[in-house]
């Protein structure tokens, strides 16, 4: 396939990471550490927009215990871009979190900037405690101390769309992750590409 072809096709050349069966284990592993962790106790889910999504909706049905759900939006990709760019954090006032057990949803743990950012926001309205929970985790690429508490794969340093994860606001929708290939321009252009850390949000 010639380099033309690949710009005008993204997914020319992508490999399937994870497909929809691995994909619902690693969500049910993820749901079973959150049940034996919390219990009984209400948890008050902070999904992080666009890109965990699919994740939450899937994850929130594997829990046991009272749930509820809150929303923050967090990007740091330009458009049409595998390169991170400026963090921007869109929070309402989340003053109810306060004395609350919140679990931070996300879909990939990368350089951790966003996540790390976000945790921040949220222990400053005092949650009686605060984890976070992510589907996929790419320590290869941590640049800030941030670990997820309850995760369900680790990968290599890939730039991933589907079940959420996107590439300029495409590919959020197909049932599997797939990895894309690299540009040939950039050997850093496989950034994650998350809601949070990837700003097609």
């Amino acid at each position: 396939m010639t380099s033309n072809e690949t710009k005008s096709d993204p997914l020319a050349g992508a490999t399937t990471l994870l497909d929809p069966v691995e994909l619902h284990k690693a969500v049910s592993h993820v749901g079973r550490q959150i049940n034996d962790y919390y219990g009984e106790k209400e948890l008050t889910v902070v999904a992080v927009l666009h890109g965990a999504i699919v994740f939450t909706a899937d994850l929130i049905r594997e829990l046991r215990m009272p749930v509820r759900i809150e929303t923050v939006t967090a990007s740091s990709y330009h458009r049409d871009a595998r390169r991170p760019g400026d963090l921007v954090v869109r929070m309402e006032e989340k003053q109810h979190l306060r004395g609350r057990h919140v679990l931070l949803v996300d879909d990939i743990l990368d350089t951790g900037g966003t996540l790390s950012r976000l945790r921040e926001e949220i222990a400053a309205f005092e949650p009686a405690s605060l984890r976070i929970a992510v589907l996929l985790d790419k320590p290869s690429r941590r640049e800030v101390d941030v670990h997820a508490d309850f995760a369900g794969h680790e990968i290599p340093d890939l730039f991933v769309v589907g079940y959420g994860l996107d590439l300029d606001g495409r590919y959020r929708n197909l049932p599997q992750i797939l990895a894309l290939q690299p540009l040939e321009s950039d050997d850093d252009a496989s950034a994650s590409d998350t809601a949070a850390e990837n700003g097609a949000n």
